[in-house]
């Protein structure tokens, strides 16, 4: 049996791996105790930007919410005229073999559906218009 330090992310792992029958097997993974090293502090900005929100539909500035990722739509849950709140959902899309849903940046009239169930989407493709 072989042992190794492995050092992920600044932790150290003991490993163990044994050969057996012509292919590797890992015997034991155990954490060292090291502390990590600090990376060098580098000089903070006078302001801190924001941390930025997780991908979100656009809303482009003649109110058209846009796909985020490409993907197929599933359903669409509002129609043309319907009253809309903000968060509330607005398209259902598959992309990556998950559902995802596209929701109202803000409430408002739905002006225009452009996709119905079926249709694919590109990123940027504008989904629904809201007023």
């Amino acid at each position: 049996m072989k042992n190794y330090k492995i050092t992920i992310n600044g932790k150290t792992y003991d490993v163990g791996v044994e050969e057996a029958d012509g292919g590797v097997e890992v015997k034991s993974v155990q954490a060292a105790v090291s502390a990590p090293k600090a990376a060098p502090a580098a000089p903070a900005p006078a302001t801190a930007p924001a941390p930025k929100a997780a991908a979100a539909p656009k809303a482009a500035g003649s109110g058209d919410v846009t796909a985020p990722l490409p993907g197929t739509v599933l359903s669409v849950a509002v129609s043309e005229g319907q009253q809309v709140k903000a968060g509330q959902v607005l398209v259902i899309f598959e992309a990556m073999k998950m559902e995802n849903e596209i929701v109202a940046p803000a409430a408002g009239t739905v002006k225009k559906v452009h996709v119905s169930k079926g249709a694919v989407l590109e990123t940027g493709t504008p989904v629904v218009s809201i007023g």
